[in-house]
């Protein structure tokens, strides 16, 4: 009884806070003309929670089967330093990978990445061939 008198304390309280922004908006808040359309539809919730509450109970207290939702997998716990995967299939393509000597921009920035992770403290303007490397980008 305290869950129907409950929704139509909220029901009636969304619905009279509608009523009340509208009198504000027709006061001249334009503010409040979105909130008068706001309060209206979280009344509409609330009567549709009650609604479909209303027929799950009269279904359990029928014996009907009562479709609970299925409960969500948890993930299996990551381990530290794992890679981390994703539940589908990556698919890559048939081109050859492209090698250090077949590519010196990508032989320039393999030696970039080994040095950043060699000197953690170091900026990337620190990098000792950093203007070499900007010529050859150019």
């Amino acid at each position: 009884m305290a869950a129907h008198l409950l929704a139509l304390v909220l029901t009636l309280g969304c619905l009279g806070l509608g009523w009340w922004q509208y009198s504000r908006a027709a006061d001249g808040n334009s503010i409040s003309w979105g909130y008068m359309f706001q309060w209206p539809v979280f009344g509409g919730f609330v009567v549709f929670v009650w609604f479909r509450e209303v027929q799950l109970a009269r279904r359990r207290a029928a014996g009907e089967p009562v479709e609970e939702p299925a409960p969500a997998e948890e993930p299996a716990p990551r381990t530290p330093g794992a890679p981390i995967t994703f539940s589908r299939p990556v698919r890559v393509g048939n081109r050859p990978a492209a090698t250090e000597a077949d590519d010196p921009e990508l032989a320039a920035y393999n030696d970039y990445l080994a040095w950043m992770a060699a000197h953690p403290g170091a900026r990337p303007a620190d990098y000792p061939r950093q203007a070499s490397a900007e010529r050859h980008a150019r």
